[in-house]
């Protein structure tokens, strides 16, 4: 019979290990911190490679004039005349101008395309940590799960994914043109590069668009994965919460002598008022009028049921005058909070209290 509770708590024991619930805002601005964020490295490669190819495609025309005015510039003109040192510096100057006009611009739209990428799945992000040494990464035991892990298979599965589609299409679209390529041979030289290069776009499109699908997968794929790395226990999540918010009961505490404090600054105001008006039972609200700095009477303490009575009590001690009056004690109780001064509307009814309260402290 003793055995199964015994069951039942190590079941609960290894439940409340167990990471159930979502990550905390802080836990994931941690790992932010980190460096540790998802984003899916297929889905940059597609935008750069549909980017990359379709500034080669519309800029082809500017490249090949670039080329071929230089061609006929040095094999028709320069080159016919003596190769001295200051000519070979012109044809090597003049070189790297045209390579930086054609690949420079390619090269700047695969950066911006890569940044771009970054930045719609990650935001700005700067970090060092990913750069720290590690000793676990030299590992080599730990490194032989990584080898062999579900992110390895899921990767192996992507290329393999990609390879396919890449072939795929690059055979439908050859098998498409076959035709073509015997076409090619009468053609002039211009116009054989621009069909070549139409069937190179639409390859390159259509890969392109491809990988681009698959990197949208998978980065839904990193995400969910990320989402469920950073994942926590019940415990965790109470733990995280006494560091940020404090522990509940110390918190409780903390109120309880707040509480404290404002009761006993309130108790202090009673014995300088000038009248403390009573529900006899439940309510009692303390005034005090200075004419000479105050518009109207002020609210200096009240209180309800145990409270009222200790404000009576302290009223009594202090020789303040108490007045029962059940309908304005329960206004004065429900309308004014602490250090208010008295509504209009409650004007003529207070005024005819501390006119009693005066004459009696007159009498006396």
């Amino acid at each position: 019979m003793s055995a199964l509770p015994e069951m039942v708590f190590l079941d609960l024991q290894l439940f409340a290990g167990e990471k159930t619930e979502k990550a905390t805002p802080r836990k994931r601005q941690k790992a932010r911190e980190k460096g540790q964020v998802f984003r899916s490295n297929d889905l940059n490669s597609a935008l750069i490679l549909i980017a990359v190819f379709a500034v080669i495609f519309f800029g082809f025309s500017y490249m090949l004039d670039s080329v071929q005015g230089f061609t006929r510039e040095y094999l028709n003109g320069r080159l016919i005349q003596d190769v001295n040192v200051v000519t070979a510096q012109a044809i090597l100057f003049e070189s790297v101008f045209l390579l930086s006009k054609v690949v420079i611009p390619i090269l700047a739209v695969a950066a911006l395309a890569g940044l771009a990428g970054n930045l719609m799945q990650v935001g700005f992000l700067f970090s060092t940590e990913p750069l720290t040494i590690k000793l676990e990464r030299l590992n080599p035991v730990e490194g032989f799960k990584r080898i062999f892990s579900k992110r390895a298979m899921v990767e192996f599965v992507k290329s393999i994914l990609k390879l396919g589609l890449t072939a795929g299409i690059v055979f439908h679209v050859i098998s498409k043109n076959i035709g073509l390529f015997p076409l090619m041979m009468d053609m002039e030289i211009a116009q054989s590069i621009k069909n070549l290069l139409n069937l190179i776009f639409e390859m390159a499109m259509k890969i392109g668009v491809a990988l681009l699908a698959l990197g949208i997968l998978d980065y839904l794929y990193q995400r969910w994965e990320h989402e469920k790395s950073l994942m926590m226990t019940k415990q965790e999540v109470k733990e995280e919460y006494k560091q940020t918010e404090g522990d509940p009961q110390i918190r409780a505490r903390q109120r309880q002598k707040q509480r404290e404090m404002a009761m006993r600054r309130m108790m202090a105001e009673v014995p300088k008022a000038d009248v403390v008006i009573t529900n006899p039972t439940h309510y009692a609200v303390a005034l005090r009028y200075e004419a000479d700095y105050m518009d109207a009477p002020m609210v200096v303490a009240k209180g309800l049921d145990f409270m009222a009575q200790r404000i009576k009590k302290v009223a009594q001690e202090s020789g303040v005058t108490i007045v029962e009056n059940q309908e304005l004690a329960r206004n004065l109780y429900y309308i004014c909070d602490l250090g208010d001064v008295i509504p209009e509307s409650l004007y003529q009814a207070v005024a005819q209290v501390l006119a009693f309260v005066y004459r009696q402290k007159q009498a006396r």
